[in-house]
């Protein structure tokens, strides 16, 4: 009879060590996976930021290689200076797209720089409206080009603005929909989009890593 209880006992101990195993490998499995799931997800968000970091670059490019087009297409006194400008903007964005490991001189053209004019504006951007009407919408903040993206020019110098709608002197709010951040500038140049912003204008509402922002809120303001 002792010797049946003992070996009993050895069976239950064999037993709970077994069930012991199992569970630690189920629970070593489960973590595996969750750390491979993690990796995965990992993976992803970092290759849609770096998508959007080589996008808005290549958007930069284009609406600068766009904007020299023009200067020789229809050239003044100071085309050559622009362009000699905007050249030196294309050869740092070049240098950003290698730095981000994007393609470099790759470049794309903002869909909504063509867009045509809002009811009521001219196609320089200015409102048809009578002068009490247009302060109004100044004081307001006057949405202009809605759905357009805004991006960088690559341009130094304190925050400023370019546009190809509205004339130099205006004042123009851009902000970025994503982080709620703001910026209230004024036209100093012409350009290829809607709004592009300089270098200082533009890191006052990016997105940490981003050269493009996709959901912007532009405003004539003055």
């Amino acid at each position: 009879m002792s010797r049946r209880r003992t070996l009993g006992t050895k069976k239950k101990i064999a037993l709970l060590v077994g069930a012991a195993t199992v569970a630690g490998g189920g629970a070593f499995v489960m973590a595996n996976a969750s750390n491979a799931a993690q990796t995965t997800q990992d993976a992803r968000t970092k290759a849609a930021q770096d998508a959007g970091v080589c996008q808005g670059l290549a958007t930069a490019l284009g609406n600068n290689q766009r904007f020299i087009e023009g200067q020789r297409a229809d050239p003044d006194a100071q085309s050559q200076a622009r362009i000699e400008n905007r050249e030196a903007v294309v050869a740092e964005i070049e240098r950003k797209q290698a730095a981000s490991g994007c393609a470099v001189g790759e470049s794309a053209q903002d869909s909504q720089t063509s867009q045509p004019p809002q009811a009521g504006q001219e196609a320089g951007g200015q409102d048809t409206g009578d002068q009490a009407g247009d302060q109004a919408g100044d004081q307001a903040g006057e949405q202009v080009c809605a759905g357009s993206t805004v991006t960088l020019s690559g341009e130094g110098g304190a925050p400023a603005a370019s546009s190809n709608q509205f004339p130099v002197g205006t004042k123009l709010r851009v902000t970025n929909l994503d982080n709620d951040k703001s910026t209230t500038v004024e036209v100093s140049s012409v350009s290829g989009s809607c709004a592009l912003l300089n270098n200082a204008a533009f890191e006052q509402v990016r997105e940490e890593g981003k050269f493009l922002i996709r959901r912007a809120l532009i405003e004539k303001v003055g």
